[in-house]
């Protein structure tokens, strides 16, 4: 049986909701056990579970515990939903090599899901880095 727009619509605003709350064994009841996550932005960072994923965003509010993820839009078609999620946060800890810069970023991120088996089990998702790197200040003419 596969999930209705409106039920992919919910798993999606729980997602959200687990990452901002911080609640990560929320995403137990919405993420697969086998959960994938490909992102070219992150191209040496590899998300095989559920569990990396949520190792992922534990070092992901390590650098900025502040963030936020506002997701504006989500399209549903068929196992596939497409999101645009705007990500604002201070990064205060270390940013992969990167040390805290003490700035804000804001920027938005587009990607899409596949579901399967009534749960959220790939996504793909990708960003400008150039502008992000440039907001923390880590590129010349970067701003605040």
């Amino acid at each position: 049986m596969s999930a209705t727009p409106d039920e992919i619509k919910a798993m999606i605003g729980r997602l959200e909701e687990a990452m901002n709350s911080r609640e990560l064994d929320l995403l137990d009841d919405v993420l697969a056990e086998d959960f994938v996550r490909h992102c070219e932005a992150t191209p040496d960072v590899e998300v095989r579970n559920r569990e990396e994923f949520k190792e992922f965003l534990r070092q992901n509010t390590a650098a900025f515990p502040d963030n936020v993820q506002t997701f504006q839009q989500v399209i549903v078609e068929g196992d596939l939903a497409g999101i645009w999620v705007q990500y604002e946060g201070t990064q205060t800890g270390r940013f992969g090599p990167l040390p805290p810069s003490g700035r804000k970023a804001r920027f938005d991120f587009g990607g899409y899901l596949r579901v399967e088996d009534g749960k959220l089990a790939e996504l793909w998702v990708t960003w400008d880095n150039m502008s992000i790197l440039g907001q923390l200040g880590f590129l010349p003419g970067g701003n605040a």
